[in-house]
């Protein structure tokens, strides 16, 4: 039941874009602009087509696994040659949406606390726009140093990954104390600075520390959706709009596949999609380290 309401909600948004987007096809092609837009996608070798594909694999993994759409982007488009501050930038524009769309869907489902969200998106709001700044600057003019320090930390989120599928399972234990203060600043900054890392930080950390795991995800969700919001914003007013074929691969292929995602979690093997996103992410990242050092 939980399901099949995810997916109704899910494939409301994906009838409504479908919609706006054959209505929008429709004027371009009366207009004669139709051409263009096509030649217009084919620019930066039909880039728009392989941000759409990694799209569509982001929001598979992020269905499955709960998090990991930030992490695969980042460590694409860093090994694509991408600078940071447009990597960030791009990802977090893309991700106003699908976040949305899942944040929706988490109070819908009555998996938000309204307290849990408040503690962690105001700190989240603070660090993202540290971050955003910061990246902004240093990935200009230190774009090769800030690619090398954010492929070291998409390496270590690799293997954090690969770890959660040889990761016992824990009995019930005692809820820790969470300083959720520091957790939200830290997560808003790292996410925004670093292009992802919310979901394995801030969610995983709560779940960790044995907060009741629906209103983890639920809450931690529409706090992500308020600091990516907010990133997104901050990245419009410093840099303007840059590589939208990127922004809007990344987000019809996220669009495509979230109303299939809640289905795609019962059914694939979770423990060997982590072990395959996280030999992925880890050889990626090294790469991008080699080749930005030699």
């Amino acid at each position: 039941m939980v399901i099949s309401r995810k997916i109704k909600i899910r494939l409301n948004v994906l009838f409504a874009t479908a919609a706006i987007l054959l209505i929008v096809s429709g004027i371009l092609y009366n207009l004669g602009y139709l051409e263009e837009l096509q030649m217009i996608l084919a620019k930066d070798n039909y880039i728009f087509y392989w941000m759409l594909l990694v799209g569509v694999l982001a929001e598979i993994v992020a269905g499955s696994m709960g998090m990991g759409y930030g992490v695969i982007c980042t460590t694409t488009l860093l090994f694509l040659n991408i600078p940071p501050h447009i990597v960030s930038a791009s990802i977090h524009s893309a991700e106003s949406f699908t976040t949305a769309a899942g944040s929706i869907s988490h109070i819908r489902l009555k998996n938000v606390s309204k307290s849990l969200v408040k503690r962690l998106a105001i700190p989240a709001v603070i660090g993202a726009i540290i971050g955003a700044l910061c990246l902004t600057y240093v990935g200009e003019y230190y774009s090769k140093i800030t690619k090398t320090v954010i492929a070291f930390y998409t390496l270590y989120l690799g293997f954090q990954i690969l770890s959660n599928a040889f990761r016992p399972k824990q009995n019930k234990a005692l809820k820790r104390k969470t300083n959720l203060t520091r957790l939200g600043v830290i997560g808003g900054f790292i996410d925004s600075f670093a292009g992802g890392g919310w979901g394995p930080l801030v969610t995983g950390t709560l779940i960790k520390n044995s907060f009741t795991p629906r209103f983890a995800v639920g809450s931690s969700t529409v706090a992500k959706f308020i600091l990516t919001i907010t990133a997104a914003i901050t990245f419009f007013f410093t840099l303007g709009i840059q590589h939208w074929n990127i922004i809007l691969g990344l987000l019809f292929g996220g669009i495509i596949t979230a109303p299939f995602s809640a289905m795609l979690t019962a059914r694939l093997p979770v423990n060997k999609m982590f072990i395959i996103i996280g030999s992925l992410v880890i050889i990626m990242s090294s790469v991008t380290i080699y080749k930005s050092i030699f």
